[in-house]
């Protein structure tokens, strides 16, 4: 039995404590915050409850398996799972409105010929059928795997298997996701539908690569879902099986440096100076916290990938409504930006103030969990927002609100109160510098989107979470617990499941 020292306790790091305890080891988890859950928190008011990180759970099969191998209860004993249906309503530029049904390929095609014609959907249908072709090829390595030793395979190798496209007497395949709306969608309503999967952790599409089309397929095919009583429910339903396999939490336990004896990793100080000794230990921080921890140690994996550039954030403004939420309200709407350039240069170019009609995602769970009583509605709109966070958010806030109403008739004169989240609340909750949000590693782009490994420099450091292999999202997160797991207990020859 070996002891473990886990710094943070965020979902990627629990789901590897989780593990680590039922495989007979002793493990300890130091968080500096006083809960648990990383960016999965929520914030209560005057009988209202709201999801102040992510909203929706996107593969899903990722926490069955987590807890199917740490307990005899399956996650829906433990959580009450539900099926977004409609997936999302998108609200275009010009007004048109679509609806796209959940986990049903063929149905978002049928969805999409009715409002926008045959044409464009089949162009998205066939576009879908070679977005599987990027996902079968790239699944495994950037999912399911440890980072690969020969990482720059992946660097290297587009998996998306682009169209020709004949310009001026020149051939050439899209090599990036705006290329692939241009291209091979060609309608700017497409194009937005595309581009928004990109856009939702920051990504200018222009400069992320066309493999970038697994985001969209992983819906289509895998589906939305979401966790009654909101998704704080998931963090809860981790930490309590990780305090059944008898991990230990140790909250307000702000680490100020992972001790090294031998040449390896061999426990971690606390802020107070006390020390806690350990065999392995595992760091769920972001990049910057890390290089702190390690005090001035290069504590990454050696032929490490490409540092990426400064990730982009979210403000998110919560919605306190009077009047209760109507029948058949799609859970999830997304706004459209009205000028897809003055958008992509708000965000993406030099700096400058974001534009007073941003694309926007307005959540209106269907949970009477969150609201005092029927006859109110609690949703939260959310915008993503530059490294360093552009406009003032509190500003940001009214654009937002307005936005909104495209999504929600009569928004103002339902409205009690509104609270404005902003990067700074995400930095204060997930350590991550300037609130970054980390993206899920992508293939090609000369490895500028992939993550480092799980394994560092040091022998007996490991690192789990968004910030590493294979990079942000619920769904990553998770996966960056089990294959963390997977190599301390099976050691450097442990390639992922089988």
């Amino acid at each position: 039995m070996a002891r473990i020292a886990v710094i943070g306790a965020g979902m990627g790091a629990m789901a590897a404590a989780a593990r680590l305890a039922v495989a007979g080891h002793r493990v300890a988890v130091f968080e500096r915050t006083e809960t648990y859950g990383g960016a999965l928190r929520r914030l209560e008011r005057d009988g209202f409850s709201f999801d102040t990180g992510p909203g929706l759970l996107p593969l899903p099969a990722v926490y069955r398996d987590l807890f199917v191998k740490t307990g005899r209860e399956p996650l829906e004993e433990c959580v009450e799972l539900v099926q977004v249906d409609p997936s999302s309503h998108h609200v275009f530029a010009d007004g048109t409105r679509v609806s796209l049904p959940n986990a049903s390929r063929a149905g978002v095609v049928s969805a999409l010929e009715e409002t926008l014609g045959p044409a464009a959907a089949r162009r998205w249908g066939d576009f879908l059928v070679r977005a599987r072709e990027a996902w079968d090829r790239s699944r495994r390595p950037l999912l399911e795997e440890p980072l690969w030793p020969n990482w720059r395979i992946l660097a290297e190798r587009e998996p998306y298997p682009a169209v020709p496209h004949r310009k001026l007497l020149r051939t050439r395949v899209a090599g990036t996701l705006a290329e692939v709306g241009a291209w091979e969608l060609r309608d700017p309503r497409l194009i937005a539908l595309l581009e928004s999967h990109a856009l939702a952790y920051g990504l200018d599409p222009r400069a992320t690569p066309a493999s970038a089309a697994v985001l969209p397929y992983m819906e289509h095919a895998f589906g939305t879902w979401y966790v009654r009583g909101g998704m704080r429910e998931l963090a809860r339903a981790v930490y309590e099986r990780c305090l059944a396999r008898r991990v230990e939490f140790h909250f307000g336990a702000g680490v100020a440096g992972i001790v090294e004896k031998d040449g390896r990793a061999a426990g971690v100080e606390l802020a107070g100076g006390a020390v806690a000794e350990a065999d392995f230990v595992v760091a769920g921080v972001a990049p910057g916290v890390l290089d702190r921890l390690g005090r001035g140690t290069r504590v990454r994996g050696a032929g490490e990938v490409p540092a990426q550039g400064g990730a982009a954030s979210r403000v998110t403004v919560l919605l306190a409504l009077r009047g209760g939420r109507p029948v058949g309200t799609p859970h999830r709407t997304v706004v459209h930006a009205e000028d897809r350039e003055t958008e992509l240069e708000s965000l993406f170019g030099p700096p400058a103030a974001l534009p007073a009609r941003p694309t926007v995602t307005v959540l209106r769970p269907d949970d009477p969990a969150l609201v005092p009583d029927t006859g109110h509605e609690a949703v939260t709109v959310t915008t993503v927002v530059p490294e360093g966070g552009g406009r003032a958010p509190q500003a940001l806030a009214g654009d937002l609100i307005t936005r909104a109403e495209r999504a929600i008739p009569g928004l103002r004169d339902r409205l009690l109160w509104h609270e404005v989240r902003t990067p700074a609340d995400i930095a204060g909750e997930t350590g991550a510098e300037g609130g970054a949000v980390p993206v899920p590693a992508l293939a090609a782009a000369g490895g500028r989107l992939l993550h480092p490994s799980n394994g560092t420099r040091l022998p007996g450091l490991f690192t789990v979470g968004g910030w590493s292999h294979p990079g942000g999202g619920l769904p990553h997160a998770g996966m960056s617990g089990a294959l963390v797991a997977g190599l301390i207990v099976e050691g450097p020859e442990f390639r992922g499941s089988q």
